[in-house]
């Protein structure tokens, strides 16, 4: 039987990565890349023209942020299958990604192989994720909790176990040092000590 063509369309702000999906998807028989636009609001207003199947978005996007755009997609199609990408691979950002209905995340660069894998297990499967993302997800859920701490607490002792400081914290959460100070005090309140290697020690007997 006949594999039906997908229509795809792609989202990536960077104008000198448009060429090479061009050049990719004239090897993908089973694709059909319909339109590639640099920002959601051009992809939002051609939508009903070029009616795709699988939605490629970056991220980081001008005006509408790819994880914005995701709603306005749904609203325009829920049965749309959409895969984020992104230099970046943090968990909050992906863990967003999917409650707002994505069905997939690459971190870039992106290659042909790495983009054809991906369109091929979400026609076949619903849902891709890149090996990295994987490898993250797992290390999240692997990560230890304390019922003591609220979710952004725990991030936050996650990272302090690391080495992490209040800057390196921050800059992961995206949120202000002055947040993250917030929060570490509260953490030494209920952990009943007044610096980090007090904490630490009293985590480790925890």
């Amino acid at each position: 039987m006949k594999t039906q063509i997908l229509k795809i369309i792609v989202i990536e702000k960077e104008l000198a990565q448009h060429e090479s999906y061009k050049s990719y998807f004239q090897n993908f028989p089973d694709y059909d890349l319909v339109g590639i636009y640099c920002c959601a609001n051009e992809a939002l207003k051609k939508y009903k023209k070029v009616s795709p199947d699988v939605i490629i978005s970056e991220v980081d996007l001008d005006t509408i942020s790819g994880l914005d755009a995701i709603k306005l997609f749904r609203r325009k199609d829920w049965n749309v299958k959409i895969i984020m990408i992104s230099l970046i691979n943090d968990f909050e950002i992906i863990k967003d990604a999917f409650k707002r209905g994505a069905n997939g995340y690459l971190t870039k660069p992106m290659s042909e192989d790495k983009l054809l894998h991906a369109l091929n297990c979400v026609r076949k499967d619903g849902a891709t994720m890149s090996n990295d993302i994987v490898q993250k997800v797992v290390s999240n859920f692997h990560r230890k909790t304390y019922k003591l701490f609220s979710e952004r607490e725990n991030q936050i002792v996650d990272y302090l176990c690391k080495g992490a400081t209040y800057r390196m914290i921050a800059d992961k959460l995206f949120v202000t040092t002055s947040a993250v100070n917030f929060h570490i005090q509260n953490i030494y309140l209920k952990l009943d000590v007044n610096s980090k290697s007090e904490a630490l020690t009293k985590l480790e007997q925890l």
